[in-house]
């Protein structure tokens, strides 16, 4: 009886001394997206990039080698709701930066919302932004749950999607950049006034300052032996340009805008973001999340294409701000912060530099609406079949083609003869055909990820491999390829070993292997799988 009695109290004890421990959580989690950067950017340019950067994330971290983007389309806004959802556009809503709303007949914009307005900028459209359309909540939003709203949840980008979606709809605070005035905003979906801090960083007209200073190559242009000449035929000329050539200028007019193409978009990305960390006090009491997303790679990427010097110098001077950033995190921190860098989609080769290397690239309108319609039109007498063709889709007008009498699968097998007649086309599948497992697997599966009911089209329009939709110049991305789909996935920091890993990870499994390392319930449309290896088993 006596042993019984030692044994129970023992247990007892062993219970209280368990329960008495506190659940150990980082200080802070930063999520880092870079906007358009491939994958082999890691490598690339990896001779060059110096120690504290990127090779340090690949020395001390954890690196995912074969993250794959699991849906279609490989998109700014599809991207940053897939990473911090765990879903692709099938569940979470966000099948495009744009998609065509039958309800209402029109284009809508991902973050648009007419019910909210500009906080901190001009009286202008550009604050008019919310998380609304998003369908699923966020490791943020799971994270201020499972805190009881303790955590401090952030979202900073110059890119409105890119700061709003990864935030979540119960963020404390989502900021983008404004064109009009140079400073970061909000919407009152957030908030009614500017934090002080923020109101602060405005005045100091950073922006004003940053665009009169020149893009000049970081190291002797002749340097730069990873990427093409200067001056190539399939690159765009910045606005206020004559040639794509360094050194840039950005001084000529007053248009804030023009900053978002130079690297110092990048620098005052991080700089708002330091300013955020200070001023909400980020990871002084529950554990706090930064969504942290560089749109200027993608949107300077635009113009020159992955080929370019430009890209070249954007990423060794984003490589050499990240080293310092990632020191100015040790010293507020310690090891007790976590960081895990990603990006939205990669980019193809400018089909102007693949045909001068005799590799297979072209270029093709790919839509095509207003010409199909035409045709439509003339052979079946419906006057606008296709409503848009937004998002390589096709929306079709069933009411009209019904009221004319046609039926429906005479008008897609038009629009499938006359699309698949162009060179760059591979195919155009039905919804229906996807659902039946018209294309073979993954990428069946990738269109069936990233097609939602309510608002994709009733058509996909597919290229073939190395074709670009538009013209030869610059670069674009969208598609199911790897060039769009392969992406970096570095975990870093507080709970994780040094490691590779080369099995296939779906994007959508970040969110998962997140919200398992912080202890807390995954988004509510998750699909993803936790990453074991980044768990140390």
């Amino acid at each position: 009886m006596k042993t019984r009695s030692i044994l129970l109290l023992a247990i007892l004890l062993a219970g209280n001394s368990l329960f008495a421990q506190q659940l150990k959580r980082p200080k802070l989690v930063v999520g880092i997206m870079v906007d358009q950067m491939r994958w082999d950017y890691l490598y690339r340019y990896y001779d060059r990039y110096g120690n504290t950067g990127f090779k340090r994330l690949l020395r001390e971290g954890f690196s995912c080698e074969q993250t794959m983007i699991n849906y279609v389309p490989s998109v700014t806004a599809s991207g940053h709701a897939a990473v911090y959802t765990g879903a692709g556009p099938a569940v979470n809503g966000i099948v495009g930066n744009d998609w065509y709303d039958r309800r209402a007949g029109k284009s809508v914009y991902c973050v648009y919302d007419s019910a909210v307005s500009t906080i901190g900028g001009a009286a202008t459209a550009a604050g008019g932004m919310s998380p609304r359309h998003l369908m699923s909540t966020t490791i943020g939003d799971e994270l201020r749950i499972g805190t009881g709203f303790q955590s401090r949840v952030v979202g900073i980008a110059l890119k409105d999607r890119a700061a709003i979606l990864p935030a979540g709809h119960g963020a404390n605070a989502a900021f983008w950049y404004d064109d009009a005035t140079g400073n970061f905003i909000t919407s009152t979906w957030y908030m009614d006034s500017l934090p002080v801090w923020a109101t602060a960083f405005n005045k100091a007209q950073r922006a004003a300052k940053y665009i009169q200073q020149p893009w000049k190559t970081l190291y002797p242009l002749a340097s730069y032996t990873a990427s093409t000449a200067d001056d190539k035929h399939y690159e765009v000329p910045l606005p206020g340009e004559d040639k794509p050539v360094f050194i840039h200028q950005f001084s000529k007019g007053q248009d804030y805008g023009l900053l978002k193409y130079s690297p110092l978009g990048n620098t005052l990305t991080l700089d708002f973001a330091k300013a955020a960390i200070l001023g909400y006090a980020l990871g002084s009491t529950a554990t706090d999340m930064l969504c942290l997303s560089f749109s200027t790679p993608d949107i300077a990427g635009h113009s020159f294409g992955p080929d370019a010097i430009e890209m070249e110098d954007m990423y060794l001077r984003l490589d050499k701000e990240l080293g310092e950033f990632l020191t100015w995190l040790d010293r507020r921190y310690g090891n007790d912060y976590l960081v895990f860098l990603t990006a939205d989609h990669g980019a193809i080769n400018s089909p102007g530099f693949l045909q001068d290397h005799h590799l297979p690239g072209s270029a093709e309108k790919i839509g095509r609406a207003a010409a199909l319609n035409e045709t439509i039109s003339r052979l079946l007498g419906v006057p606008k079949a296709i409503l848009s063709d937004a998002g390589l889709q096709l929306y079709l007008d069933t009411a009209a083609i019904s009221k004319a009498g046609v039926p429906l699968a005479t008008v897609q097998q038009l629009i499938k003869a006359q699309l698949k007649a162009l060179p760059g086309i591979s195919d155009v599948m039905i919804a229906e055909e996807m659902h039946n497992g018209y294309l073979p697997a993954p990428f069946n599966d990738m269109y069936l990820n990233g097609w939602h009911a309510k608002r994709s089209g009733d058509m996909m329009v597919i290229p073939a491999p190395g074709v670009k939709n538009g013209s030869i110049m610059g670069t674009t991305h969208g598609t199911m390829y790897p060039y769009d789909t392969h992406i970096p996935l570095i975990w870093f920091g507080w709970g994780i070993k040094h490691g590779v890993c080369y099995r296939h990870i779906g994007m959508t499994d970040i969110a998962a292997t997140v919200c398992a390392l912080l202890r807390i319930q995954m988004p509510g449309g998750s699909t993803g799988k936790v990453i074991e290896e980044v768990m140390g088993r």
